[in-house]
C-alpha cells in the first residue's frame, strides 16, 4: 500500500482518488531511497511506474519544505529526452499535485521562448524540461540553476543517444547546490551513460528491475519474412485490417518513410496518424491527442515516439523497420503490454533486417516467434545457413574447377631504385665518365 510508504496525506488523497492503490516494484524500491534522501540510478521496464516512483518522494519533500515556509525557487528539475515525455510528466505532476499549492512548468523546444521566460518568471516549484531549450534559459539567466535541489534525468540513455551529452553536462554543472540526482532509465545503456552516472551521482544506490531478458513476458513477439518493401507494405495492410486491437504503433528508422507509409494507408482509409521530429509542436501536440483519444486508432511514428510514452490501449506494435539496436527495440515494443496488459509486438523483416534482428534476439536472450500471413507468403524465408550466433552464414567464393587453367602471372617485379648518393657537402657527387671505346 502507499500509505506505507509514509508519503504526504494530499499525495495520498490524489493517488487514492486515480485508483493507485498498490505500488509497483520499482516504486516500492525506489521511493524508500530517495526519501531517504540517497542518490540514485534506478533501471526498470517502460511501463513500470518509473514516473511516480521518482515525482512522489520528491513533491513529498517538496511538501515538507513549503511547511518550513522555504522562499520560493524552482528546487526540482526533470530533464527529459522530447517535447511529449515532458508533457507527459507534466501531465503526471499536476495529477498527483492537485491538492497541493505546488506550481509545475514546462519548458521544451518549439515554443515560444519570450513566453517560456515569462512563464519561469513565476517561479515554479517543479520544472520539466528537454536539455536543448532549457540551457539557452540558464545562458540568458531566466532559469537559475543554482537554486536546483533535486535533479531527476529521465530516459538519460536515450539523451545520449540524441546527441545530448554536452547540454546534459551544461545544465547538470550549473545545478551547483543540488542536493540529489537521480538517474532512470529502462536499459542500461552503454559506457557514455556509466560515464555520466559515475560523474553526476554520489554513492548512489543502484535498483536493476525488470532485466531486457524478462522483457515482453505479457507480449507475443513475432517475426514475418517480407521479400521487398512493397510486400511489407501488404503484410501491414492485412495486420491492420485483420488483427484485433484497439490501438496500433507502427514504428519506421526514417521520416521518409513514415511520410510515406502515411500516405499510401490514408489511401486505403485507415484512420491513421504520423509523428517525427519534423512536425511542429502543434502538429505533434494534435497526433497524440487525437490517438490517445481514439480519434485515429494508428499512430505511424518514427524513434521520438518510442521513449516513455504511455498511451492507454495500445496493445499492438508493429516494427516496418527493424530498430538498429536493441534498447530502442525494448522501448519500442515498451508501448504495448503495459501495466500487466497483454500486447503484441511484430517486426516485418527483410534479407537486409536479418542480421539485425539476430542480434536483437541475443541481447534480448529471446527467440521471437515465426509468422505467415495467409496469402502473403514471400520468396524470403530466411537465410539458407546461419551462424551459430543466427546471423546470416556468407558464402565462400569457389575455386576454379579447370585443371589446366594456366595460373595467372604474377606482376613483373620492377628494379631496385638505386641508392641516393650525396656527397659530404650535400651537392651530388660527380660520376666519372665511362671510358671511350678503343677505335
Amino acid at each position: 500500500m502507499f500509505a506505507q510508504l509514509n508519503l504526504n496525506e494530499r499525495l495520498l488523497r490524489a493517488l487514492e482518488e486515480n485508483a493507485f492503490v498498490e505500488p509497483t516494484p520499482v516504486q516500492q524500491e525506489a521511493i524508500p531511497v530517495i526519501l531517504a534522501g540517497r542518490d540514485l540510478r534506478a533501471t526498470a521496464q517502460t511501463g513500470s511506474g518509473k514516473t511516480a516512483a521518482f515525482l512522489l518522494p520528491v513533491l513529498h519533500q517538496l511538501l515538507a519544505l513549503e511547511e518550513a515556509s522555504a522562499a520560493p525557487a524552482t528546487r526540482a528539475l526533470v530533464l527529459v529526452p522530447t517535447r511529449e515525455l515532458a508533457r507527459q510528466i507534466l501531465e503526471e505532476v499536476e495529477r498527483f499535485a492537485r491538492y497541493t499549492f505546488l506550481q509545475s512548468a514546462m519548458v521544451i523546444g518549439g515554443e515560444g521562448f519570450k513566453e517560456q521566460s515569462a512563464l519561469l518568471r513565476k517561479i515554479p516549484d517543479i520544472l520539466i524540461a528537454t536539455p536543448g531549450r532549457l540551457l539557452e534559459h540558464i545562458q540568458a539567466g531566466s532559469m537559475l540553476a543554482g537554486e536546483v535541489r533535486w535533479l531527476i534525468l529521465d530516459e538519460a540513455d536515450r539523451m545520449l543517444d540524441m546527441g545530448f551529452a554536452e547540454d546534459m553536462q551544461a545544465i547538470i554543472s550549473a545545478c551547483v547546490n543540488r542536493q540529489q540526482t537521480l538517474l532512470f532509465s529502462a536499459t542500461t545503456g552503454g559506457r557514455a551513460l556509466r560515464e555520466i552516472a559515475q560523474s553526476v551521482l554520489r554513492n548512489p544506490e543502484h535498483l536493476m528491475l525488470n532485466p531486457v531478458s524478462q522483457l515482453g513476458e505479457t507480449t507475443r513477439q513475432q517475426i514475418i519474412t517480407a521479400e521487398s518493401p512493397t510486400h511489407k507494405e501488404r503484410l501491414l495492410a492485412w495486420l491492420l485490417a485483420n488483427e484485433n486491437y484497439r490501438k496500433a504503433m507502427v514504428f519506421t528508422n526514417t521520416r521518409a518513410q513514415a511520410d510515406q507509409l502515411y500516405g499510401r494507408l490514408r489511401a486505403g482509409d485507415y484512420r491513421v496518424f504520423v509523428l517525427h521530429g519534423e512536425k511542429d509542436q502543434q502538429e505533434r501536440k494534435q497526433a497524440l491527442e487525437r490517438f490517445s483519444q481514439g480519434g485515429e486508432r494508428v499512430l505511424i511514428a518514427t524513434d521520438v515516439a518510442a521513449r516513455g510514452l504511455d498511451i492507454e490501449g495500445v496493445d499492438m506494435v508493429v516494427n516496418f523497420d527493424m530498430p538498429r539496436s536493441g534498447d530502442e527495440y525494448v522501448h519500442r515494443i515498451g508501448r504495448t503490454g503495459r501495466g500487466g496488459e497483454d500486447g503484441l509486438a511484430i517486426s516485418l523483416i527483410t534479407h537486409l533486417d536479418w542480421n539485425l534482428m539476430s542480434s536483437i534476439q541475443r541481447y534480448l536472450k529471446q527467440e521471437f516467434e515465426k509468422r505467415v500471413l495467409p496469402g502473403l507468403k514471400g520468396n524470403y524465408h530466411g537465410p539458407k545457413k546461419v551462424k551459430s550466433s543466427g546471423k546470416a552464414a556468407g558464402t565462400k567464393k569457389k575455386k576454379s574447377a579447370n585443371k589446366n587453367a594456366k595460373p595467372a602471372r604474377k606482376p613483373a617485379r620492377r628494379p631496385a631504385a638505386s641508392p641516393l648518393l650525396v656527397s659530404e657537402d650535400g651537392h651530388a657527387p660527380l660520376r666519372r665518365r665511362a671510358p671511350a671505346r678503343e677505335r
